[in-house]
């Protein structure tokens, strides 16, 4: 009898175990994916992404990695589902949908909207600080400078929301 429970035992804790050790693998390879991810080098291995990486890089937000501004920040969960949206449609777009990419990229409203709270988290002393009467986004008035005041744009880039900054 003491021997079957032994045996028993041995069983469910090498489950255990190797739960456990298939749980930590699975985290840490899905921390240094979403790392790794985040990153311009990775961002820029698209080549319509080349310019925007080169002139962000010489911006002053160029220590940042691109998620820093592009993805929500308030939470692992809406950090990963916001990235999955978005990395399928850029999976789409430079496969399938190739000939279909402008040669101006601008971004969607809803990266329009992480984008303007992530400029709000990161700089809400300087709002505190300096009266903003803007009824836009950050963006629209800031639009230039995370991406390298105007190294690379053409002049429909600033069309859009009708900026005559950085031309």
């Amino acid at each position: 009898m003491f021997k079957r429970f032994k045996e028993s035992n041995n069983k469910i804790l090498f489950v255990i175990l190797l739960g456990a050790f298939i749980g930590i693998v699975l985290y840490a390879g899905t921390v240094t994916a979403i790392k790794a991810t985040d990153t311009g080098e990775f961002c820029s291995s698209c080549h319509v992404m080349d310019t925007v990486y080169e002139a962000f890089s010489r911006s002053p937000h160029g220590k940042l990695d691109c998620n820093d501004c592009h993805a929500p920040t308030d939470s692992t969960v809406n950090k990963m589902l916001f990235k999955a949206r978005a990395g399928m449609g850029h999976i789409y777009m430079n496969t399938l949908g190739a000939s279909r990419i402008p040669d101006v990229l601008h971004a969607t409203e809803p990266s329009v909207e992480v984008v303007n709270k992530n400029c709000i988290s990161c700089h809400q002393y300087t709002l505190e600080n300096v009266a903003h009467d803007s009824k836009g986004t950050c963006i629209g008035c800031h639009r230039q400078v995370p991406h390298g005041l105007g190294i690379f744009k053409s002049s429909d880039w600033h069309l859009k929301l009708n900026i005559d900054a950085a031309r």
